[in-house]
């Protein structure tokens, strides 16, 4: 004799159990698929910046741009970051997106190393910036605030105590 009323109660509730377990676990479905696709731009138009910097390609980093003239001035430094150093070392971490209809601020902590030879110990540089994105489909930079990455011949000049030294 069976102790239950309904001997197989217990086989139903443990099977039931695992198919509630099985769905419940069966992997994360994409709630908002455009905003992630348009996050995901983002991300990549990011990377696709520090990309272009590090490999000193003024083409590139001049199309992921609107044109104004700040970032004229960026380009401009840009290049002379790439006329002096041999070799930039950049990273990229994002802390955080804020979107606001077409307009993206991302704001990321930067580290790099840029030297201007293979025995160059180089200028090791940190910072916090803020970079503008415009646009849903197509992601272009409008704006940088903060410690930019780029630039860092002028930012050399300033911090290079060999300089001082050369004037007298």
């Amino acid at each position: 004799m069976c102790p239950y009323k309904y001997p197989l109660f217990p086989v139903l509730v443990l099977l039931g159990s695992i198919a509630l377990i099985g769905v419940g676990c069966s992997g994360k479905a994409i709630q908002y698929p455009e905003d992630h696709e348009r996050y995901l731009r983002i991300d990549q138009a990011v990377e696709s910046l520090r990309q272009a910097y590090v490999k000193k390609d003024l083409s590139d980093l001049a199309s992921l741009m609107v044109p104004n003239d700040q970032l004229e001035r960026l380009r401009e430094e840009a290049q002379g970051d790439f006329e002096i150093f041999s070799t930039i070392t950049l990273d990229f971490v994002i802390e955080r997106i804020m979107i606001e209809g077409d307009d993206i601020d991302v704001f990321v902590h930067w580290q790099g190393l840029w030297k201007k030879d293979a025995d160059d110990p180089g200028l090791r540089q940190r910072g916090h910036t803020r970079l503008q994105w415009v646009g849903t489909q197509s992601i272009l930079l409008r704006g940088v605030q903060g410690d930019a990455p780029f630039g860092m011949k002028v930012r050399q000049a300033t911090i290079d105590p060999t300089r001082s030294s050369n004037k007298k």
